[in-house]
């Protein structure tokens, strides 16, 4: 069995360092000094050439290098018969939680306007926590450990998602009562998977529903959110500002208005990344599973798109 690893753009020493470890003898090839396609069984990928996959006729198994599978899914060329897993891990998992208090933190300590105010030289003490209610669009792993952890910090915490989540620990709200959704929150933070359904769902006509001065933490994907409606919502007020990983474009043009803008807070897609030692094993595993026709880990629904 060969792995070839797709990632064009990116460094592959840690992941073959990491599976190697795992498995000495497995052969593995690099994107795009693939030699022998045919012996490839299983990829593990991102952001793939589209169609690429095809190249493989004796492809087993797709593996995404994280948690999302979009990149995968927007390839209408890949058979439908070969299974999709993606990475589910606890650093993963720490390390969004950790971006999000940390933003929901800024926004409520105002660490930003302070940052403004020692440009100015300004010494304001006025209003130095602001009232919050956090709303979670996405209460999969992620988002529910992000609820988890803010509701422990005494943070009133709301979910919302495109499934019905019955005894549910806290207050949901489904995709029907979107709007019930935003008027009970005033920072909004984006975790969902990008589907079909969910893309460009950051919009003005959402913005339009939320109470004014929303805050938005976005940290699922860059195509949630139409970047010309934020600016929009930030001019008429319905949103106050903006903390953006993602973004439509990576990375961001030198163009974009985003750079410019102090209302919006910028990251280069660092909230969550996948750390090799711990995402191998789990690739390991689902060899395995292919090799002997067992149930894999972290199998993705292509109907719901993750």
């Amino acid at each position: 069995m060969s792995l070839a690893i797709i990632s064009p753009g990116k460094n592959s020493n840690a992941w073959i360092t990491a599976i190697q470890s795992l498995d000495p003898a497995l052969n593995i090839q690099v994107y795009p000094e693939i030699k022998d396609p045919e012996a490839v069984e299983v990829v593990f990928l991102w952001n793939h050439p589209e169609g690429l996959l095809g190249e493989f006729p004796n492809l087993k198994l797709i593996s995404s290098m994280g948690a999302g599978v979009d990149h995968i899914l927007r390839d209408k060329t890949i058979d439908p018969a070969i299974p999709i897993v993606r990475i589910v891990d606890e650093k993963l998992t720490w390390s969004m939680t950790n971006y999000v208090v940390m933003a929901v933190l800024n926004y409520h300590r105002q660490l930003s306007r302070y940052q403004r105010d020692k440009i100015r030289k300004v010494w304001d003490m006025s209003n130095p926590e602001l009232e919050v209610t956090i709303g979670v669009m996405g209460v999969g792993a992620l988002g529910y450990d992000v609820m988890e952890k803010l509701a422990y910090m005494d943070f009133p915490v709301i979910g919302f998602g495109f499934t019905e989540k019955k005894d549910f620990k806290y207050p949901y709200y489904p995709k029907e009562d979107l709007e019930g959704f935003l008027k009970a929150v005033n920072v909004l933070v984006c975790l969902l998977p990008l589907t079909a359904e969910t893309e460009n769902i950051l919009n003005s006509s959402l913005f339009s529903k939320c109470n004014p001065g929303t805050y938005l933490i976005n940290v699922a994907r860059g195509k949630h959110l139409v970047e010309e409606d934020l600016i929009e919502a930030l001019n008429n007020g319905q949103l106050s500002g903006a903390m953006l990983d993602v973004y439509r474009t990576e990375p961001l043009p030198e163009s974009h208005p985003f750079w410019e803008d102090p209302r919006i807070t910028l990251t280069p897609h660092i909230a969550s990344v996948t750390n090799p030692k711990a995402a191998s094993p789990q690739l390991i595993e689902n060899m395995k599973r292919v090799k002997y026709n067992e149930p894999l880990l972290n199998l993705v629904d292509r109907m719901k798109g993750y």
